[in-house]
């Protein structure tokens, strides 16, 4: 047992040197030591030694001329060409995967108990925090003025729009008065995959991103981001030892968790912070700040923004399959939980890449 935050949690010996490490500062540290500009001459020579290294397929680069790369965190970040990740686009397959990586674990939640990898579980409201508990949430973010006026120059949430979108995807509007009742449509944030209709089930697939792997991750679905919560926790090491290892790894790290809904209700993907990851991106949430230095918190607080301003009609920002929203400054996991009919399967194996 170890103590982390004043909250007792079992492991082994790795866990309680682990938690004396100040791996946020770190963190910090090395992301600084990845944004030092590497001098043209030996960007081309030490990224293939990187690349050499972790696995890293060049190949694959929008721009494959390293010396374009100013530094390892442009590496880390870079953009695949197109076609390099084919979208299966065909209605029949409902989620794609996200991002690049190893498929640790995926199955059904049980008792609203996930499995972070065989035989080790953390609990759903733990890694998303209560949805009827003012008390946890420590902040309200505000959308930047900045992020609406991108938002409404790109035209990608006018009234038309937003309408074709929710009628080809069967996603409903978040307005009573629209639909007559917010029974079964009541916004995904207030439920948190409480509200499960009898003919489906909770889902859940955990992905973990080697520093070697793409770093970019996609949307897995059509569906509404209806808002962000953002837990500054630990950076423990999510490497597929580490989360065989330590329980409730997962909820004791940051993350940042999308919430939000699609046809078959619930829907969310969170991106896990890990050591040396310097930052999580989310393009369309220019607040967005991970890995600050910051007043040690209790656990399950969390900061939240609402994206309701993005679409007052969808109340949220829409989302295509494959569409990129965001990423990681190196590698680290993403967690997708979502409602889906209960004849759905997956057509991974563990350990897939």
């Amino acid at each position: 047992m170890v103590q982390i935050d004043g909250v007792t949690v079992p492991g082994p010996w790795q866990l309680h040197v682990l938690s004396t490490l100040p791996l946020k500062a770190m963190s910090r540290l090395f992301g600084s030591f990845n944004e030092i500009e590497i001098p043209r001459v030996l960007r081309s020579p030490l990224l293939r030694l990187y690349a050499w290294i972790f696995g890293c397929n060049i190949d694959d680069m929008k721009d494959p001329d390293l010396s374009h790369y100013p530094n390892l965190a442009a590496f880390f970040y870079r953009e695949l060409k197109d076609g390099a990740r084919p979208v299966d686009l065909d209605e029949s397959t409902i989620v794609v995967s996200p991002s690049d990586g190893k498929i640790l674990h995926f199955g059904v939640v049980e008792q609203r108990e996930v499995e972070q990898v065989k035989g080790l579980t953390y609990n759903l409201d733990a890694f998303f925090g209560k949805a009827d508990d003012d008390s946890e949430v420590y902040g309200h973010d505000r959308i930047a003025d900045s992020t609406i006026a991108d938002a409404k120059e790109s035209h990608s949430h006018n009234a038309a729009a937003d309408d074709e979108f929710a009628v080809l995807n069967g996603i409903p509007y978040t307005l009573d008065s629209m639909i007559g009742s917010g029974d079964a449509m009541q916004p995904a944030l207030q439920s948190l995959g409480r509200q499960i209709r009898d003919h489906e089930r909770l889902y859940f697939c955990v992905i973990y991103l080697a520093p070697g792997d793409y770093h970019r991750f996609h949307s897995p679905a059509n569906w509404v981001v209806e808002a962000r919560r953002h837990f500054a926790g630990e950076l423990y090491s999510v490497s597929p030892y580490i989360a065989r290892t330590i329980q409730n790894l997962f909820v004791l790290n940051e993350r940042v968790a999308l919430l939000g809904r699609w046809k078959h209700g619930f829907m969310s993907m969170t991106a896990v912070g890990a050591t040396n990851v310097g930052s999580v991106v989310v393009n369309f949430d220019k607040n967005l700040r991970t890995n600050l230095r910051e007043a040690k918190l209790l656990p399950g607080e969390f900061s939240q923004l609402s994206y309701a301003p993005f679409s007052p009609r969808l109340g949220g920002v829409p989302l295509r399959k494959g569409q990129e929203v965001g990423g990681f400054r190196l590698g680290s996991t993403v967690v997708l939980v979502f409602s889906a009919p209960k004849t759905f399967q997956f057509n991974v194996q563990p350990d897939q890449k």
